[in-house]
């Protein structure tokens, strides 16, 4: 099956309906330049954010936006800037419960359940829990019919391109494994989490 194959309307229509149900609020775009306005709208000037790594920010130039603009408290570039031997739990704290985390996924299901595979887990935490506020920005071809292909999906697409993409930005001997995955199946905080969808084929 394609991993990267952008879903019909109705598919489309079927997930953001699922995940309204479920206490997740969806924002629809056909453009990219469309869907990263969206999301810089809705992060509050000087507001405290992490973006976890991910291609799809990457992509969109949002990375860069929240790090360099000087128009957000960056969590990531306090962590760049601070020593794991020494400060690791400091670090712990600050990326486990930042006011608002901007990140991607690797599944939307039509059933309304979303799915983020991670190799040591250190993106999960503000997702799950930690982070006042949530905007995952996810590309269209990421939606499945459900949780059982959606782990085919993690395995089959996204682990063998992470894989490629850790040994160019590590080096050699560089790996990944899927050792951590969140499935969020609904949201109890409202306005808690938000995602923003565009109709592109964007990250992996």
């Amino acid at each position: 099956m394609p991993w990267d194959t952008l879903p019909s309307k109705e598919r489309i229509e079927n997930t953001i309906a699922a995940l309204g149900e479920h206490g997740i609020e969806v924002f629809f775009f056909e453009e990219a330049g469309e869907g990263k306005s969206r999301v810089l709208e809705m992060l509050p000037e000087g507001a405290e954010v992490i973006n976890m790594t991910s291609m799809t920010l990457a992509e969109l130039g949002l990375d860069k936006e929240i790090m360099e603009s000087g128009r957000y408290d960056s969590v990531k570039k306090r962590l760049m800037g601070m020593d794991r031997a020494t400060q690791n739990r400091q670090m712990q704290m600050l990326g486990a419960a930042p006011a608002w985390s901007v990140s991607s996924v690797h599944v939307l299901t039509e059933t309304g359940s979303v799915m983020i595979a991670s190799n040591t887990g250190s993106q999960l935490p503000a997702s799950m829990y930690g982070a006042d506020h949530v905007i995952w920005v996810v590309g269209a071809q990421k939606i499945v019919a459900d949780i059982e292909e959606g782990f085919k999906r993690i395995y089959e697409w996204c682990l063998p391109h992470e894989r490629e993409r850790a040994l160019k930005a590590y080096g050699p001997g560089t790996t990944s494994h899927v050792n951590k995955v969140l499935i969020v199946n609904g949201e109890k905080q409202a306005d808690r989490i938000k995602i923003v969808l565009i109709n592109k084929v964007l990250g992996f």
